[in-house]
């Protein structure tokens, strides 16, 4: 993997891409598929450790595979045979929906969860194998302006760097985006997430009233408690399970990924869901981060310059999509930037990327914002949705999602 060099092969545009996350090295992979070269500047100075699960569902499934990184990761996938949602405080059972096998069928690609350390070890090895992609380690944005040819791009180390194309894919607090969008930053969402992976040997065998493990490692269950939810589901290969707790505060930590009392997260399980919390056991670390959402930001884009993932639109996670929008932004983004590389603009292109994707990603932020309110409903609100999922088909909730994961890579001629 090189740490700097020439970012244009002659014929092709070259392009910077700030941040070294998934969109990030997804675009680097997605525009070295078209023949263009790409330099990414990931702000950490090792490639970092932290994380626990990432959903991937078929949409972002079939992304990967149009990166060529499909097969690597399979191995390492946990492959959900259903969504079991439970209401926290007795763990009544509300709704069961299919997963496994009948949403690969039906959308022909799988529903898969994962180590989000996994995923980006996979990218980070497909970018490793890539000649047409150059990488800087401890490296950042921080300025840029357009010239003739593009953009001049100056790093922290004070590199100065001539691209076609910078993409900012450097997350919610973009350095990027903050150059030509400096008064639209996301706001905090009074809500705050814990997050831990239990390997499934240390998971206490407790059932629920019909016999059945309260935790199936096998499948993904959301419990659902006022102002409160907390998410679980399988990851390498099955052998680990995520924990995710979401829960409200109008104030919250500031920052990313910050450590946290285990017993101030297994309080809190004990007291909106006990027969949970006696099935997750103790003693697991968990880090916290607080949630933020944004916009719809009204343009990602100016001269030389334009947003990708979170960058562009920061999204909640009650709808799981968040990786799944950075990997098809980043597969669109290449498609139209092989169009300009066989003779069209990089402002052309950039405009078409920006007007597929906006009013998707703006409809999935919109979802996602919906999704937490209903999850964290109380009194007759909550009794009225645990009824209406108590009656609805599965067939039809999963219905509502064929315009999510039935998502497909651009053709080559369109």
């Amino acid at each position: 993997m090189a740490s700097a060099g020439a970012l244009a092969d002659g014929t092709r545009p070259g392009v910077v891409i700030a941040g070294g996350g998934i969109g990030g090295l997804a675009t680097a992979l997605a525009l070295a598929r078209r023949g263009i070269a790409s330099h990414v500047l990931e702000r950490r100075p090792a490639w970092s450790e932290a994380g626990a699960g990432i959903q991937l569902s078929p949409n972002a499934v079939r992304a990967l595979r149009h990166l060529g990184v499909g097969a690597d990761l399979e191995a390492l996938a946990g492959v959900p045979r259903a969504l079991v949602v439970r209401a926290a405080g007795d763990g009544r059972v509300l709704q069961r929906l299919p997963l496994g096998d009948w949403i690969a069928q039906r959308h022909g690609a799988p529903y898969w969860q994962v180590h989000r350390r996994d995923l980006q070890a996979v990218l980070v090895a497909a970018v490793a194998r890539e000649p047409r992609i150059a990488v800087s380690l401890g490296e950042t944005v921080v300025g840029f302006a357009a010239n003739d040819d593009g953009i001049w791009v100056k790093t922290g180390s004070g590199q100065r760097i001539s691209a076609r194309l910078l993409v900012g894919a450097d997350g919610v607090f973009s350095n990027v985006r903050n150059g030509f969008l400096p008064q639209s930053p996301p706001v905090y969402s009074g809500r705050i997430a814990a997050r831990t992976v239990i390997a499934r040997a240390q998971l206490p065998a407790v059932r629920d009233g019909s016999g059945q493990p309260l935790i199936d490692p096998d499948t993904t269950g959301v419990w659902l408690a006022p102002g409160s939810h907390v998410v679980h589901y399988p990851v390498r290969g099955g052998s680990d399970l995520a924990v995710v707790v979401v829960r409200t505060d109008p104030v919250g930590p500031q920052g990313w990924s910050m450590p946290v009392d285990a017993a101030d997260i297994e309080n809190a399980v004990l007291a909106s869901a006990p027969a949970l919390a006696g099935a997750l056991g103790s003693g697991h670390v968990w880090r916290q981060w607080a949630l933020y959402e944004a916009g719809p930001y009204r343009r990602w884009s100016q001269d030389g310059v334009t947003l990708l993932g979170d960058a562009a639109h920061p999204t909640l996670p009650f709808m799981a999509q968040g990786g799944a929008m950075a990997l098809e932004d980043a597969v669109v983004l290449a498609h139209f930037m092989a169009q300009a590389a066989d003779g069209g603009s990089i402002g052309q292109a950039v405009a078409r990327y920006e007007a597929l994707r906006q009013p998707r990603t703006a409809a999935i932020v919109a979802a996602a914002r919906r999704n937490g309110r209903i999850f964290h409903l109380s009194g007759l609100a909550a009794r009225a949705r645990d009824a209406g999922m108590r009656i609805l088909p599965a067939d039809r909730v999963m219905a509502g999602y064929d315009w999510i994961y039935g998502w497909q890579p651009p053709l080559d001629n369109g």
